[in-house]
C-alpha cells in the first residue's frame, strides 16, 4: 500500500441544528451544541485512516483542550500524527457550523493555529517515503507551494483540493498533478461554470495550460466528473441517500479517492467507491464523526448487489 501525506487544517467543529439558515439580522434558536473534530485536512486524513489507508497528517494545533482532543482523534482513527505539533500563541482552529432541516450547512472557520504552519517549518525529509501529498486551502498558500515544490523533487504525486474557493498562483497550479475542485471552486479558478460538457472542457483546458495534469470535479449528489490529460470526460453517478448533514461530504470523497489510488486502483475505479463514501457521510451529523469505515462501505455495497 502506498503512503499518503495530508497537509492541512485541524479544527474543532461547534455544530448546532437550526430549522432554517438565518437571514442577515435574523435570530433563530439552535438545537444542541456538539463538539466534533473537523478541519478539511484532518477530515481527509481521517477518512483515509478509517478506511485502512496508510496516512500521516502535517498540521498545527494550539496548546489547549481542543488541540489535545484533535491530536488524540488522529491516532484513534489510524492517522500518524508525528508531523502535527501544538504551538504556543494562537488557539486551535474552530469552525462554527449551522445545519438546517434540509441537511445544508453554513460554516464560519476561524483558522487559529492552522496559519502557524509556515514554509520555514518544512523540510525535504518530511516527504521521504511518501507517494502522495494532499493539500487544501485552510493553511497558508506559501506553505502549500513550498510543500508541493519539495514533494515534486521527491517524485511525489500532488493532489490539491482548492477549498475554500479562491484564485491560485500559476506556481501552485503548475505544481499540481491532480486538481479536485467542486463546481464553485472550478468556476472561481476558470471563470466558467461546469454545467455542460463543453464548459467543463473549456475550463479544464485553461487549467491544463497552467500545468495541471488531471482534474476531478465533484458534483454533489450528481457524483463527479474526471477529465484526463486528453480532455476526455468520465462521469461517475452519485448515490441518492437521505441527507442529514452535508458537512465533510467532499472531504470524504477525496479521502476515498486517495485510498483507492493508494491501493493500486486507477482514478476512474477509485472514483466509484469515493462517491459512495461521500454519500454515506451525509447520512450522519458532523465531520469526522460521519466518515464511514471500510466495513460500512462494504456493507452498503453488499446491499446493492
Amino acid at each position: 500500500m502506498k503512503k499518503i501525506l495530508v497537509l492541512g487544517s485541524l479544527n474543532m467543529d461547534l455544530v448546532t441544528r437550526v430549522s432554517m439558515t438565518p437571514k442577515v439580522g435574523e435570530t433563530l434558536l439552535g438545537e444542541g451544541l456538539e463538539q466534533i473534530p473537523g478541519g478539511k485536512g484532518a477530515n481527509q486524513a481521517v477518512a483515509i485512516g478509517k478506511l485502512g489507508g496508510q496516512v500521516a497528517m502535517l498540521g498545527r494545533v494550539g496548546m489547549d483542550g481542543f488541540g489535545e482532543v484533535l491530536m488524540k482523534n488522529l491516532s484513534v482513527n489510524g492517522v500518524e500524527a508525528y508531523l502535527t505539533q501544538a504551538v504556543q500563541g494562537p488557539p486551535t482552529g474552530v469552525a462554527l457550523i449551522m445545519v438546517n432541516d434540509s441537511g445544508d450547512n453554513s460554516i464560519v472557520v476561524i483558522p487559529g493555529a492552522n496559519f502557524a504552519l509556515g514554509k520555514e517549518d518544512l523540510t525535504p525529509a518530511m516527504f521521504e517515503g511518501c507517494d502522495y501529498l494532499l493539500a487544501q486551502l485552510e493553511t497558508p498558500i506559501e506553505t502549500i507551494e513550498t510543500a508541493f515544490a519539495m514533494a515534486k523533487e521527491k517524485n511525489v504525486y500532488t493532489i490539491l483540493n482548492p477549498a475554500p474557493a479562491r484564485t491560485l498562483s500559476k506556481q501552485l497550479i503548475g505544481l499540481t498533478d491532480l486538481l479536485v475542485p467542486n463546481e464553485t471552486e472550478f468556476e472561481t479558478l476558470t471563470g466558467i461554470h461546469p454545467d455542460s460538457d463543453t464548459h467543463i472542457k473549456e475550463g479544464a483546458d485553461i487549467l491544463f495550460k497552467s500545468g495541471v495534469k488531471e482534474i476531478i470535479i465533484t458534483l454533489g449528489e450528481n457524483g463527479a466528473c474526471y477529465v484526463d490529460a486528453t480532455g476526455h470526460l468520465h462521469y461517475v453517478k452519485g448515490h441518492k441517500v437521505k441527507a442529514i448533514d452535508t458537512t465533510a461530504a467532499g472531504d470524504s470523497f477525496i479521502g476515498g479517492l486517495l485510498y483507492g489510488m493508494a491501493m493500486g486502483e486507477d482514478v476512474k475505479e477509485a472514483m466509484k467507491r469515493a462517491v459512495i463514501i461521500g454519500a454515506l457521510t451525509v447520512t450522519k451529523l458532523g465531520a469526522q464523526s460521519s466518515l464511514p469505515t471500510l466495513k460500512e462501505v462494504e456493507d452498503y455495497l453488499g446491499g446493492l448487489r
